[in-house]
């Protein structure tokens, strides 16, 4: 059975619900993780956060969440272990979970000071769909009307995470030959095509490197510095300076939204590479 590569991980569905689609500005205001450790103990949580901020109106309107339901919650600071502990050498599942809701993790860890967790793996079913080339629409609800899967409270956080859970159950027992292979090396698969396992072939990520200003949108990379946003995201400033010297110039005026020390640092590494 093409599942049993999932056997003796803990494998947990994630979604997140959010003020909005900018994990730099945006904040997590629900999250849920469905399914099972490796021990097989069920896994089924959700809980509402206090962005500390206002959900825009028409935000609500799509998941239901509004600034009543969240006054008076703890914020994300009070969730972080747990929700580090879910994570971390998890095998996590959801739909455009790699590019946005880990991304979501990710910046929350990061303004409060502490290192996000990693996951064994990321088996992303967006991902999964479009590296098999299925008929579009891609978006869950499409999706689960064509496997026939009943999605009840579309985009609350848990019963997204379920049909996601339940979709790729269903893909793997479709298409059984592109799951006899190990996690990591499904994922190598759906992140580059390619057939080789481990971490190691893919090198460190934009998020194992060091954070050089507090939202981590400037990643060190030895003696580079690496951008982890925007249109030039997981390119070096060096590069950068060549293609687009305009956009260093605006990245480190404070309209970059760069705290001032990291402004400071990007100047002079900046500097530094005009000179050399």
């Amino acid at each position: 059975m093409a599942h049993d590569c999932l056997e003796g991980n803990t494998v947990l569905a994630m979604d997140l619900e959010t003020t909005g689609v900018d994990p730099i500005r945006d904040r997590i205001v629900q999250f849920a993780f469905i399914g099972s450790q490796a021990e097989g103990d069920e896994v089924k949580i959700e809980e509402l956060v206090n962005p500390q901020r206002a959900i825009p109106y028409d935000t609500s309107n799509i998941h239901g969440i509004f600034n009543s339901d969240v006054a008076g919650l703890p914020g994300f600071d009070a969730h972080a272990d747990l929700i580090h502990e879910m994570i971390d050498g998890a095998v996590i599942v959801g739909h455009n979970v790699r590019r946005f809701d880990l991304e979501f993790i990710n910046h929350e860890f990061l303004r409060i000071g502490r290192r996000p967790p990693t996951p064994t793996a990321i088996i992303d079913t967006l991902e999964v769909v479009r590296r098999l080339k299925l008929p579009r629409p891609h978006n869950l609800g499409a999706l689960c009307e064509r496997y026939s899967i009943e999605l009840v409270n579309a985009h609350t956080a848990a019963a997204d995470a379920a049909a996601t859970l339940l979709l790729l159950w269903k893909l793997m027992k479709d298409h059984p030959s592109h799951f006899r292979r190990t996690v990591t090396d499904i994922e190598q698969w759906l992140v580059g095509g390619g057939g080789r396992s481990g971490s190691e072939s893919l090198g460190p990520g934009l998020n194992d490197l060091e954070p050089v200003d507090r939202e981590g949108r400037i990643r060190r990379d030895g003696e580079s510095l690496v951008l982890a946003f925007g249109r030039h995201r997981a390119s070096t400033l060096k590069m950068v300076q060549k293609t687009d010297p305009g956009y260093i110039n605006w990245l480190i005026s404070p309209a970059s939204l760069l705290d001032e020390d990291a402004r400071e640092e990007v100047k002079i590494h900046v500097s530094n590479l005009r000179s050399s």
